[in-house]
């Protein structure tokens, strides 16, 4: 993809290194700033809703200590269901995940806000994912793996995990936590 130019110094809230490799792909120099926001869910609050709230947290959090910037933030969400499936806390957790993921189709929600000195803009991108049914001894394997253990949803469809997935419907950076060819879009119309 061809780099993008602006009249700001960017910011990227957020210290994912996945997100920070997919960013370079667009914007050659941008400095990493990981917000400090509560990312706690609220009661009853739907997944896309859940990653639209905490992108733009994390990006007005960063945005008051860098105000003379181009902030971008990010937030994605694995909706099975209706239900958030955040990232694991435990390898119990993230067996239970994996589990539940295994032969069913899921959404991977990811809300991206920009904000910068004349504006803000906020969008969010859906993929459907499918994994295959996953044997108790594959998930036991992946979990030791140790991969699952900071990606929402257990799995990281770029590592171990892509062996799991029989098909995809959307952006496959999405998945991977950041929708290059809607963020693309987004920053042209940044002035």
């Amino acid at each position: 993809m061809r780099h993008l130019k602006f009249n700001w110094p960017v910011v990227l809230a957020s210290g994912s290194p996945r997100r920070k490799e997919l960013l370079a792909t667009l914007v050659p120099e941008f400095q990493i700033v990981i917000p400090d926001t509560d990312e706690t869910p609220q009661a009853d609050e739907e997944p896309s809703a859940m990653a639209a709230r905490l992108a733009r947290d994390k990006a007005f959090a960063v945005f008051d200590a860098y105000d003379d910037s181009l902030v971008i933030a990010a937030d994605t969400v694995v909706n099975l269901g209706g239900r958030s499936l955040g990232k694991p806390t435990s390898g119990v957790e993230a067996t239970e995940m994996l589990a539940q993921l295994g032969g069913a189709t899921h959404e991977v929600i990811t809300g991206v806000v920009l904000r910068w000195p004349k504006g803000f803009q906020a969008l969010t991108e859906v993929t459907q994912v499918t994994f295959r049914t996953l044997t108790p001894a594959e998930i036991e394997a992946y979990v030791a793996s140790g991969e699952p253990m900071d990606k929402a949803g257990a799995y990281a469809i770029q590592g171990g995990a892509r062996k799991f997935v029989t098909e995809i419907r959307g952006s496959e950076s999405n998945v991977i936590g950041l929708p290059l060819e809607s963020l693309a879009e987004a920053l042209r119309d940044v002035r």
